[in-house]
C-alpha cells in the first residue's frame, strides 16, 4: 500500500440511476462525466492533479492539495448546476440527470492489487461515501424538484474554507446537519441556496416550519374565537348624557332611551326619577 496523501475528495452520484433501463443509464453516465470534465476544468484542475474512479452510477474524484478548494467550491456552486440544466434541456423526461454531491478532504491511500481496479483506502473517504448515501442528502434532493443537484460538505471543508467567506462563497448559504450512519453520526453542512440568512426561531414561540432542504413556510395566523361584542365599563362613564355607575358588562344590540342608571344610586335626583319610572328602558 502506498503512503496516504492529503486529498480533496469529490463524490458525485446520479439520482434514481437503478430505476432506468440500460440505454438511459449509458446516456446518464456519459452526461455525468461531461459535467465532471467541465467542472474540474473551470476549477483549474489539470489531468495530472486528478484521480478518478468510475463507480457505475457515480464517480470518485481525488484532487491533489495544490488545487484550491475555493475554486472547486465556486465551480460546484455555480457552473455544475448550469451544466446539468443544459444537459436536461435536451434530454427526455426519463433521462433527466440530477446529482448528489459531497466535497470533503482527508488522508487517502491507494492499495491497488494486481489485476484489479480501485483500491482506495481511508477513513475520511469512508465518511464522505456514507454522507453521499445518507437519507438526509437523498431527501434534500427529492424535495428540490426544480433543482438539478444538492451539495453537502464535510465539517473540515466548512471550518477551513467556507466560514471565512472567500469570494463567491457565502457561509450563510450552508446549514449544519447531523447525518445518521451505521457507525453513528456525522457532522456536515448542506448547501441551502443563496437567500438571506434566517435567524433560528425562538423555541418558546411558534415559528415558520422548516423542511429537510431548509425551506420555510409561515405558520398559520392565530384565529380569534367568534363572539358577540362585549363592553367592559370601569368607573362611572357618561354615555350620551346617561349615567352608568359601577363596573358593568353588556352586549350590543337593542335600543336604550332616556337616562339609564346601572350599578346603584348615584344621587337623589336619579333615585327619584328611577322610582317614578322616568328613564325606564324599552
Amino acid at each position: 500500500m502506498r503512503e496516504p496523501l492529503n486529498r480533496t475528495i469529490l463524490l458525485l452520484d446520479i439520482e434514481r440511476f437503478g430505476r432506468r433501463d440500460d440505454v438511459v443509464q449509458a446516456v446518464l453516465r456519459r452526461g455525468l462525466h461531461t459535467v465532471v470534465d467541465r467542472t474540474l476544468l473551470a476549477a483549474g484542475a489539470e489531468p495530472s492533479q486528478q484521480y478518478r474512479e468510475d463507480r457505475g452510477d457515480g464517480v470518485i474524484v481525488l484532487l491533489s492539495g495544490d488545487v484550491p478548494k475555493t475554486e472547486v467550491l465556486r465551480a460546484l456552486l455555480t457552473l455544475t448546476p448550469e451544466l446539468l440544466h443544459e444537459q436536461n434541456r435536451l434530454a427526455s423526461s426519463s433521462a433527466q440527470l440530477r446529482l448528489r454531491m459531497v466535497l470533503a478532504s482527508g488522508e487517502v491511500a491507494h492499495d491497488q492489487l494486481a489485476g484489479t481496479t480501485g483500491g482506495l483506502v481511508g477513513h475520511d473517504l469512508n465518511e464522505a461515501c456514507r454522507l453521499l448515501d445518507a437519507d438526509a442528502l437523498r431527501t434534500a434532493l427529492a424535495e428540490r424538484a426544480g433543482e438539478t443537484c444538492v451539495l453537502a460538505i464535510s465539517d473540515p471543508i466548512y471550518q477551513g474554507v467556507v466560514r471565512h467567506g472567500h469570494r463567491g462563497i457565502r457561509p450563510e448559504s450552508f446549514a449544519s446537519v447531523h447525518v445518521t450512519v451505521k457507525d453513528g453520526a456525522l457532522s456536515a453542512w448542506l448547501h441551502i441556496g443563496n437567500g438571506p440568512a434566517v435567524a433560528p426561531p425562538d423555541p418558546a414561540a411558534p415559528g415558520p416550519a422548516v423542511s429537510a432542504a431548509g425551506d420555510t413556510r409561515p405558520a398559520p395566523a392565530a384565529q380569534a374565537p367568534a363572539s358577540g361584542a362585549v363592553f367592559h365599563f370601569h368607573g362611572a362613564p357618561v354615555v350620551h348624557g346617561s349615567v352608568v355607575g359601577g363596573d358593568q358588562h353588556g352586549v350590543s344590540g337593542g335600543q336604550v332611551s332616556g337616562d339609564v342608571v346601572l350599578g346603584g344610586q348615584l344621587d337623589r335626583d336619579h333615585e327619584h326619577r328611577a322610582g317614578t319610572g322616568e328613564g325606564a328602558t324599552r
